[in-house]
């Protein structure tokens, strides 16, 4: 088969059609793996990092986000309220304030989660002045240049992604980025009416943003964040999602979808799968990354469930690249059977943590890459 463009190997793939090889894609790496790497011999002058959007070193295929900003316009204002020795309490730009530990940190990449102290909405009078910040009709929301890159978008061989990762961002994300988690898991039962408000909101505010660049140029599909499951579970009951997010889910497909957009993907971490049905309902096409660590995340199993509509991104655990070889061979072995079943593109299901050595990475990316041409 001659060699293909990244767009239509992505879009062949997408739709079970045969392909060259599968696209080669991955998310990047924590600051401390990079850290470690170099520790371990690897030439960082002049390395490219962003693995979203591809890299060379690695044979990645390159894919480009439209950057248009769905964020606080204009944002809070970033200040450190305390710092000691040991922590940090910041205000950042999207209002959260948080308490950060200074050890293990490298550069402004911690090595353990911050702890959330406060939020902007904690009632609907905070929500509505928080509107304010998220005002559609602002320029500085597109590309300056935007309308020149039209012809240049329209000719492209690679992917063309509807804005930069974590910038198309989803019901869950955006309410937990507003309330918290907690906040959240409350609201649903505490405020439903600014619940059903605060989704309805999200939804209008993402369609009237996109509408302008979707008048002049068709994306090959759209990243919904969401991040609204754990380990064992969705971070909401199917119920609480029918009621308040699905018909605006929906509605938000439906827009992107009846502007050209072929595809829709879902970003959520740990174990979204009683949620899959609704999502495959309101039109989603595809959900990364599949963690491993969580219930119910094999691609495998997952495709023997939902089938073919649902397409299939991540499933590469992260554990297993950190222990030998023979441990990364077996567990790329096992995808075999869905990678020959189409519609699915193995990564690692998240950023690459410091307990993988560059050793064991190279190997990963090496026979990940016999796997990608049908050579394992």
């Amino acid at each position: 088969m001659k060699k293909m463009s990244n767009r239509e190997r992505f879009l062949n793939l997408m739709e079970y059609k045969a392909v060259d090889r599968i696209p080669n894609h991955e998310v990047g790496v924590w600051a401390q793996t990079l850290k470690r790497w170099k520790a371990e011999g690897l030439d960082t002058e002049n390395y490219f990092w962003n693995w979203f959007v591809g890299d060379p070193k690695w044979d990645m295929d390159h894919r480009e986000y439209l950057p248009i900003n769905y964020g606080l316009i204009p944002s809070f204002n970033e200040e450190i309220l305390e710092e000691t020795e040991r922590y940090v309490i910041k205000r950042h730009r999207d209002g959260i304030v948080t308490k950060a530990l200074k050890e293990g940190s490298v550069g402004n990449s911690r090595s353990c989660m911050d702890q959330y102290l406060s939020f902007p909405v904690e009632s609907a009078e905070d929500f509505k002045e928080l509107k304010k910040r998220l005002i559609t009709d602002i320029n500085s929301r597109y590309p300056a240049n935007w309308d020149s890159q039209v012809e240049e978008w329209s000719s492209r061989e690679h992917v063309l992604v509807m804005s930069k990762n974590c910038g198309t961002k989803g019901f869950f994300w955006r309410a937990r980025e507003w309330m918290g988690t907690e906040g959240v898991c409350y609201a649903w039962y505490d405020m439903p009416e600014l619940m059903h408000e605060m989704m309805e909101f999200i939804a209008d505010f993402t369609i009237e943003i996109s509408k302008p660049i979707l008048e002049k140029i068709t994306p090959d599909y759209v990243f919904i964040n969401e991040d609204m499951a754990m380990k064992t579970g969705p971070l909401l009951s199917p119920g609480q999602y029918r009621e308040f997010i699905f018909p605006h889910m929906r509605r938000l497909v439906g827009f992107f979808k009846s502007q050209g957009i072929p595809y829709v993907a879902v970003d959520t971490d740990g174990n979204s799968e009683p949620l899959l049905s609704m999502l495959l309902d309101a039109g989603v096409d595809a959900i990364w990354p599949m963690e491993r660590a969580a219930e119910d995340q094999n691609p495998m199993e997952l495709r023997k469930k939902y089938g073919k509509d649902l397409r299939l991104w991540g499933g590469v655990d992260k554990r297993e690249l950190a222990k030998g070889i023979e441990d990364i061979e077996t567990h790329l072995a096992s995808l075999i059977p869905i990678v020959e079943d189409g519609g699915f593109i193995p990564t690692v299901d998240h950023l690459v943590p410091p307990d993988v050595s560059l050793e064991n990475f190279k190997y990963y990316m090496k026979r990940k890459q016999d796997l990608l041409r049908g050579n394992f």
